[in-house]
């Protein structure tokens, strides 16, 4: 049983029952990794049903210091989910249900394992929206959404993960149970501890119920295609839009490197030949708004020099490109390259110089670079491409990374959007965080858990 001592084991089996208790090599290698593909195999894995069985769970490996991992989907990219040094997995697969959908006060009661795109599916239902989206909605966990504050195509109009979390039912590491926030929109009653909570890895906290706000749901959509001869007209026309005071639902940008990698995954283009980059502009709202929104987002495309703009003519067409869209990251996984993926944003206005940086890469370091992301919010996924094996490009693409956040964060950037730290950008958070920020968050750290037995290894290098 690796490092966790049997006494232990029988304890968390009690809790949870021998059914739900993981010890075989296959659920290791599984809960051992997450969309990053690389980690640390568990001791033992529990799959608890209750608040309570959480509760009992954290207090007994708090009691004999044993590292408690938290673990929703497992579709993050930094190692956020996944063990650094064995210990206990907890998995929130079994809280996977819709609680309420309170039409009246326009939220919805959730458990953590809940998949986003279902929760979706469930208040469209009803004429309600919950606008968070990250590319993996079909796959990816509400839990895992709030605990990395996950965004998503459409936060460029409407935010991300945050502004949607109203109230969180949390087990603490010595397994007290807290209820923070509330069905209220207005709530300023001591210190924000719920916001501090949202994208806080699992380091803090265990997530055990959340209560989201919904808006009602946009009547009308309009979606068109724009591509491109390179990416700087692209840019040239997200800028142009902005500037004409267009807030796009959503604004996404996809360079050649990521179509070429789609079309050779579906086995058909995407885009015609030569495309350099392509824009995916999205609106919606009253349908008079909308069309006058999507009318704009055309007239600055063709005048920033598309080769071709296209109205999608439905709901089969609009799903087609978001279908590609959000095929981006497992293509350019099928390619057989290793795929570094970086998710830097800068200001608006700064990704013109966010794309000539990774231009510069490229060139400087000899290395393929796909980028594609919401360009609506500034928010790029940088992908270095490497040969599995060539240890020189590696070093090539580390040195690569390197650069890229430092001069990221000198645009005034991040170097996450939404992906978080973890493990992965654990040794890079200097670059953008001082040593006072960094003593100050390892006081709340303590503060919560001052054991350290929550997702050890994480965030801090």
């Amino acid at each position: 049983m690796g490092s966790t001592p049997d006494p232990i084991v029988r304890l968390l089996t009690e809790i949870v029952g021998r059914e739900h208790v993981r010890t075989d090599a296959a659920s290791f290698e599984r809960y051992g990794q997450d969309a990053l593909g690389i980690g640390h195999p568990p001791d033992l894995v529990v799959i608890p049903a209750t608040t309570s069985e959480i509760s009992a769970v954290a207090r007994v490996c708090d009691e004999h210091r044993v590292p408690l991992v938290v673990r929703g989907a497992g579709t993050g990219y930094t190692g956020g989910a996944v063990p650094t040094r064995g210990g206990v997995v907890l998995s929130m697969e079994r809280f996977n249900r819709i609680l309420e959908v309170d039409e009246a006060n326009l939220l919805a009661v959730v458990e953590p394992g809940v998949i986003t795109a279902d929760l979706q599916r469930a208040v469209e239902r009803v004429g309600l929206f919950y606008p968070p989206d990250p590319a993996s909605l079909e796959i990816s966990s509400i839990g895992g959404n709030v605990a990395e504050c996950a965004g998503g195509p459409r936060g460029f109009k409407y935010g991300t993960t945050r502004r949607y979390v109203l109230a969180l039912e949390v087990v603490l590491p010595g397994g007290e149970v807290l209820e923070l926030g509330s069905k209220a929109v207005k709530n300023v009653v001591g210190y924000d501890v719920l916001q501090l909570l949202i994208g806080s890895e699992g380091t803090l906290a265990i997530i055990t119920k959340i209560t989201l706000r919904l808006i009602p749901r946009p009547p009308a959509r309009a979606t068109l295609r724009a591509t491109f001869a390179d990416v700087q007209a692209a840019v040239d026309a997200v800028t142009a839009l902005i500037r004409r005071r267009v807030v796009a639902a959503t604004l996404e940008l996809i360079d050649a490197e990521s179509l070429e990698a789609v079309a050779e995954h579906l086995g058909e283009p995407i885009a015609p030949p030569g495309t350099g980059a392509m824009l995916i502009v999205e609106a919606d709202g009253p349908g008079a708004a909308v069309d006058a929104e999507i009318e704009q987002a055309a007239h600055a495309c063709r005048e920033a020099g598309a080769t071709a703009v296209t109205l999608a003519a439905g709901d089969e067409e609009r799903e087609r490109l978001w279908s590609a869209r959000r095929l981006v990251s497992l293509a350019l996984r099928a390619t057989g390259l290793q795929k570094i993926n970086h998710d830097v944003v800068v200001p608006r206005g700064r990704i013109p110089e966010l794309f000539g940086i990774v231009e510069t890469l490229r060139g400087q370091f000899g290395l393929r670079i796909a980028a594609f992301g919401h360009a609506g919010d500034g928010n790029i996924h940088v992908n270095l491409l490497v040969t599995p094996g060539d240890a020189g490009e590696r070093a090539r693409a580390r040195t690569a990374e390197r650069q890229l956040f430092e001069q990221v964060v000198a645009l005034e950037g991040s170097i996450s959007g939404e992906h978080g730290i973890g493990f992965a950008k654990a040794p890079y958070i200097g670059i953008e965080l001082s040593p006072d920020e960094i003593a100050l968050m390892k006081r709340i750290k303590q503060a919560f858990d001052p054991h350290g037995i929550l997702n050890p290894g994480k965030i801090f290098p």
